[in-house]
Formats: C-alpha cells, structure tokens, sequence
C-alpha cells in the first residue's frame, strides 16, 4: 500500500491568468502540471498522459460527465475526472491529482507525492 504525502504549496501565476475551461501547462517542483479554472473550482493533475505518454491534457478539452467536471485527452479522447485523475473511459488507469487553492488572488499547487 502507498501513502501520498504533500509537498509545500507553490505560487503558479494570478487567478486571473486561468481562462475558464482552458487548460495551462506549469512547472511546479520539477514535475508538468496541468491546471483548470471551472464553473466547479480549479483543477490540477499531471500533464502526462498516461495513455498517450505525452504531456498534453493541459490542451484537452474541458467538459463534464453527468456532473463531473473532465478533461478529455487530445491524443485518444480518453476522460478523466478532474475531481480525482481517474479515467472514465478505462478502468484502471489514472492520473495524478494535486491539490490546488487560491490564495490573496494567486493560483498555489501542492504536488501530491506517492511513497
């Protein structure tokens, strides 16, 4: 069994800099982020596609699935749930979540660990 443990939260960029439902790619801690700005809240996971293996879901597209806020890959369309990495479309696949908050107006990461 793994344990996640939390790093220390990071700035990214102003609140502001987050189009709604459009995703940015961030660097935070050496690890490729990708960040959402929804009608449900901010989102952070992994950049990497787990199925693909590119760093792209920071350009897939934003939507929902019978409430759940996803993002779709723009490799192999594959969904995820932006609330928790897991994919919609194939059991057992996922994709690291992070927590993410803002904070006097500033976007702020906390990159989840697993060990």
């Amino acid at each position: 069994m793994t344990t996640a443990t939390m790093l220390s939260w990071t700035v990214v960029c102003p609140l502001d800099r987050l189009e709604p439902d459009r995703g940015v790619a961030a660097l935070v801690d050496g690890v490729q982020v990708a960040l959402f700005r929804t009608a449900d809240g901010l989102f952070a996971i992994d950049n990497l596609d787990p199925v693909g293996g590119a760093y792209v879901l920071s350009r897939g597209i934003v939507g929902s699935r019978g409430g759940v806020p996803t993002i779709a890959s723009p490799l192999h369309k594959q969904v995820y749930d932006l609330r928790t990495g897991e994919c919609l479309d194939l059991p057992g696949i996922s994709v690291a979540r992070h927590e993410v908050r803002c904070r006097d107006g500033l976007v702020e990461v906390r990159l989840r660990q697993e060990g």
